[in-house]
């Protein structure tokens, strides 16, 4: 029988067991003592954004304390509003009914009316356009978007008064375009899709060129890819683009105020503010009442198509 080696010095050296290095071994769990904040600690590095969170959720609340609290005061006075109503009445809610001299509701119409409307036709020409600079190489396209940027650092008011005399010949031409009419306040609105042009076609962007080419390997025309491929990729900007829309059209009042003058033909933010401010003092509680009415969707609204929000903030996080 053969007996076994004796194992050599360089045998015992290539055979000595190896310590872990100090990255390799376990780390102690989350909560550990070790890692636990000591109060000077947790003050220094965690307590100022609680500190900064508690100071902005108070500065968020009292506007909002305070119209609701004015909505359900009776008396509805400046002088006799506080945070926290003393009195509860819904005498306020119920004159947006029963005054026919402040058609809120008539507003309201009108408000929603103009926009959907305009809702609707800003997102179909602005996916258009967002598809044509996106997709297409020709001749200008970067002149044009150039020009739709230069257009947008303008501010609207400084195009109320060509809009007024535009408006003012085309109502002696087109009664139902004039001054004074929901189609042509309409027109005006519809002015502002540019905007959208440059949010939609930066979705188109990180939305791959393959899938065109594949789908026009198929068969599929440039139509096809858009409403069958691209459209539903789309939902989400879609959405907030609609809603920065119909939320921007609800609280439009400068040119508001200048085209639309007769009662039946306001929208809200025009009318309640013409109701305000001829008696402040009395007209508080009806304008707090009626600016509850109309936040009450609009939160709704918000809450139903947060996931389709959220989706379209984390979609453009990541190009391709």
């Amino acid at each position: 029988m053969t007996s076994a080696p004796t194992p050599t010095a360089a045998t015992v050296a290539t055979t000595a067991v190896v310590k872990p290095s100090p990255r390799g071994r376990r780390r102690p769990p989350k909560g550990a003592p070790a890692d636990r904040l000591t109060g000077a600690r947790w003050w220094r590095t965690l307590s100022w954004r609680y500190l900064v969170g508690v100071v902005a959720c108070i500065y968020a609340v009292i506007p909002i304390l305070y119209i609701v609290s004015a909505s359900l005061n009776p008396i509805g006075s400046v002088a006799s509003t506080d945070l926290i109503p003393t009195v509860v009445s819904f005498a306020n809610f119920e004159q947006l009914w029963n005054n026919p001299s402040r058609p809120f509701f008539r507003w309201a119409l009108n408000t929603v009316v103009v926009a959907l409307v305009v809702v609707v036709v800003q997102l179909i020409f602005s996916c258009f356009a967002a598809y044509a600079f996106s997709r297409f190489r020709f001749r200008g396209r970067r002149a044009g978007l150039l020009s739709l940027l230069l257009i947008l650092m303008f501010p609207q008011i400084l195009v109320t008064v060509a809009l007024f005399q535009m408006f003012s010949i085309v109502g002696e031409v087109l009664p139902a375009f004039g001054l004074d009419t929901l189609p042509g306040y309409i027109l005006i609105m519809l002015g502002g899709s540019l905007g959208q042009v440059y949010l939609i076609k930066g979705f188109f962007d990180t939305v791959p060129i393959e899938l065109d080419e594949a789908a026009k390997i198929d068969g599929a025309s440039h139509l096809q890819v858009f409403f069958r491929i691209l459209l539903p990729l789309l939902q989400s900007i879609l959405v907030i683009s609609g809603l920065l829309v119909f939320v921007g059209v609800i609280g439009e009042f400068l040119l508001a105020s200048i085209f639309l003058r007769s009662t039946d033909v306001k929208t809200i933010a025009v009318g309640m503010q013409g109701v305000l401010a001829a008696d402040q003092s009395n007209n508080l509680g009806w304008f707090a009442a009626g600016s509850v009415v109309i936040a009450v969707p609009i939160i709704l609204l918000f809450q139903y198509l947060q996931r389709y929000i959220v989706g379209g903030i984390t979609a453009g996080a990541v190009k391709g």
